[in-house]
């Protein structure tokens, strides 16, 4: 069996189409082996983006309309709902599943996807200063999965790999427990493929095409979310010719990239400044320590770094310990004077300022 599972993963590194043999062998244990079924769409009557029975502007609540590349800010006695995905307005159908895509009256999938927010992410001068947190590897374990949704805190973002199943139920799960999401990018870290981060990772040693493809079946995963971040990737994020036009495709769909801020080398900052993509990076890993002690001494420097820049934001893995010490530690900010927000609100902070 070792000897025929080993014959079988040489082929499949040896297709040239990244839509062929690898994914479907690898992928077809979890269920998520076939192109992303269509999901329902969800369109209002107007033709525009469905709503919850109330939005934060009803009811005389005051919310910021929803233009693109700004971020809802919402009343703090308005209920903040996030809208059932996908929006029509923002889905291509394709061969790979539905992509997302800029909608025709300008809308992106980074701010109507987004977790509205009670406070802008950069505070003004004497307000509580900001965290924002991203949680990655969501929907591979049923349990953990459904622990971060139900115990972390609405205003934490959750990102999910594209290699787990039912992830579009897992992602209308979590929206409608106030969490905005994103998907995680596999990209070639130095040691591939000793170290492989999964099917159709993109390679720097491919074609921008063959990339594309790859990039372009990774998108179809699932709809719904406000942009990507890194999984894994030292080598590639630090390869600006195969790096720019994996974020100018991101750009062109109205997709944010978030770095973990494990590279060095990365050139993605220096890209999406280019590009005018939305961006932003973490400034701390909260889990790397893998203890309850080390995430609890994460926490504080992230703590710190808030209140000496105003915005700090945060990485971590979804291992029930860290979904455990988040939780405990996310309820007493308000009493540490700190507001925990959404990633996307960092990354348009960032590009306001």
């Amino acid at each position: 069996l070792a000897l025929a599972l080993l014959a079988a993963l040489g082929w499949f590194m040896l297709t040239p189409d990244p839509l062929g043999g690898e994914p479907y062998a690898l992928l077809s244990l979890e269920g998520s082996n076939r192109p992303a079924a269509r999901p329902k769409i969800v369109t209002s009557r107007s033709g525009g983006e469905a709503r919850a029975k109330q939005t934060p502007a009803e009811g005389g609540k005051k919310a910021d309309a929803r233009a693109p590349g700004s971020v809802t800010l919402v009343a703090n006695d308005a209920p903040i709902v996030l809208p059932d995905v996908p929006v029509r307005a923002l889905v291509e159908n394709s061969r790979y599943g539905p992509l997302p895509k800029i909608a025709e009256d300008g809308r992106k999938p980074s701010v109507v996807y987004a977790r509205p927010t009670r406070v802008a992410a950069l505070p003004e001068q004497g307000e509580p200063a900001r965290i924002a947190i991203l949680i990655t590897g969501l929907g591979l374990s049923e349990q953990i999965t459904t622990e971060a949704i139900t115990k972390l805190p609405p205003e934490i973002s959750l990102a999910f790999s594209p290699y787990g199943s039912n992830l579009q139920g897992w992602v209308r799960q979590a929206r409608g427990a106030g969490h905005e999401v994103m998907l995680q990018l596999p990209l070639e870290p130095f040691d591939y493929p000793d170290n492989d981060p999964g099917p159709q990772t993109l390679l720097t040693s491919l074609s921008p095409e063959e990339n594309k493809k790859r990039l372009l079946w990774l998108l179809a995963r699932f709809t719904g979310y406000t942009g990507v971040t890194n999984h894994m990737g030292a080598k590639f994020v630090a390869a600006q010719e195969a790096f720019l036009p994996v974020l100018e495709e991101l750009r062109s769909r109205g997709l944010i990239y978030v770095d973990d801020g494990t590279a060095a080398r990365s050139a993605a900052g220096a890209i999406a400044r280019d590009l005018g993509l939305g961006f932003t990076a973490a400034h701390l890993q909260i889990d790397v320590g893998g203890t309850p002690d080390a995430i609890d001494e994460a926490l504080e420097k992230l703590e710190t770094m808030s209140r000496e820049t105003g915005l700090a934001i945060g990485i971590g893995t979804s291992l029930p310990v860290t979904i455990a010490r988040l939780s405990a530690w996310a309820r007493g900010l308000a009493d540490k004077g700190i507001i925990l927000v959404p990633v996307s609100a960092a990354v348009l902070a960032r590009q306001a300022s």
